[in-house]
């Protein structure tokens, strides 16, 4: 009898389908795999995919996380308006709440990020595809 071995379902985004890397270039992702993956690990649920602008960046650094400036000692050279980034997901729900919310793009962002943020506001602010 062949041996089998239990396969770990693929990751899904928030339309139910297979989850869609979001950027190499910048490398993204909580495992820095080009994906929003996420864990148990991941305390902060970096799971929405988002196209980064001014205002975003601008807002993200107020808010005590800035993601603009390069820090070449962990390999980030920092990111600029047009970039993709994974998001934790209750940064993009305050970003929403401010009326600063980036675009998303549904199919590489996270299924878990439901957990945080209503499709119907990710729809909102889907990058048309």
């Amino acid at each position: 009898m062949a041996e089998t071995t239990p396969t770990t379902p693929a990751a899904r985004n928030v339309l139910g389908t297979e989850l869609k890397p979001c950027s190499t270039k910048p490398l993204t992702g909580f495992f820095r795999d080009g994906c929003c993956n996420t864990s148990d690990e991941d305390l902060g649920a970096h799971t929405v995919c988002a196209a980064m602008t001014a205002e975003f960046l601008a807002f993200s650094k107020e808010a005590g996380n800035d993601l603009s400036t390069p820090r070449p000692e962990f390999g980030f050279s920092g990111l600029k308006p047009g970039d993709r980034w994974c998001l934790c997901a209750s940064r993009w729900a305050q970003a929403l709440e401010e009326g600063r919310a980036p675009r998303v793009v549904l199919e590489s962002t996270h299924e878990r990020t439901l957990e945080f943020v209503d499709l119907a506001d990710l729809k909102r602010h889907a990058i048309p595809g």
